[in-house]
C-alpha cells in the first residue's frame, strides 16, 4: 500500500507523537512500580531531617556559647573591678605609708635635734663649770703665792681663813 506522500507524513507524525506519549506513560509506570518517587521522597525527607537536626544542634551550641561568653564577660568584669579596687587600695596604702614615713622622719629629726641641743647645752654647762673651777683654783693658788710671798705669817693665816670662808660661800652659790 502506497500512501500518498502527504498522508504518510501525517501518520508518521501521529505515530511519533503516539509513541512518545506511550513511552512517557511507560516511563512513569516503571518509576511508580519501582517506587522511585517514594525513595526520592524518603531520601529528601532524611536530608531535610538531618539538616534540621544540624540546625537544632548548631542553635544549641550557639546558645551554650552565648552562655559561656556571658559568664566569661561577667568574670572579666568582676576581675577588672577587683583589679581596680586592688589598685585603689594599693594607692591609698602607699599614700598613707608615705605620709606616715614623712611624719616619722620629721619626728625623728625633731628628736635628734632636741637631743643634739641638750648635749650641746650639757657640754656648755660642763665646760663653764670646769672653767669656773679651774679659774677659782688658779685664783686661789695665785692669791696664796702672793700672800705667802708678801705678807706676814699671822696676817696670812687670818687672810687665808677669811678668803677660804668667802670662797666656800662663793662655791656653794655657784654649785647650787
Amino acid at each position: 500500500m502506497i500512501f500518498p506522500k502527504k498522508k504518510w507524513i501525517n501518520i508518521m507524525v501521529i505515530n511519533a507523537t503516539f509513541w512518545v506519549a506511550v513511552s512517557f506513560i511507560i516511563f512513569f509506570a516503571v518509576l511508580i512500580y519501582l517506587k522511585i518517587p517514594q525513595k526520592i521522597n524518603d531520601v529528601l525527607t532524611k536530608l531535610i531531617s538531618d539538616i534540621k537536626n544540624e540546625i537544632d544542634e548548631s542553635e544549641k551550641l550557639r546558645s551554650e556559647a552565648k552562655v559561656l561568653l556571658d559568664n566569661a564577660q561577667s568574670k572579666l568584669n568582676t576581675a577588672q573591678a577587683v583589679s581596680n579596687d586592688i589598685l585603689k587600695q594599693a594607692k591609698k596604702d602607699s599614700d598613707h605609708l608615705v605620709i606616715e614615713m614623712n611624719d616619722k622622719f620629721h619626728k625623728s629629726s625633731e628628736i635628734k635635734k632636741n637631743l643634739a641641743e641638750n648635749k650641746i647645752t650639757q657640754i656648755k654647762e660642763t665646760a663653764l663649770k670646769e672653767i669656773k673651777n679651774v679659774s677659782i683654783k688658779i685664783a686661789v693658788d695665785s692669791v696664796k703665792k702672793i700672800i705667802t710671798t708678801s705678807v706676814d705669817k699671822s696676817k696670812l693665816d687670818n687672810l687665808f681663813s677669811k678668803n677660804l670662808e668667802e670662797t666656800k660661800v662663793a662655791l656653794k652659790k655657784i654649785n647650787s
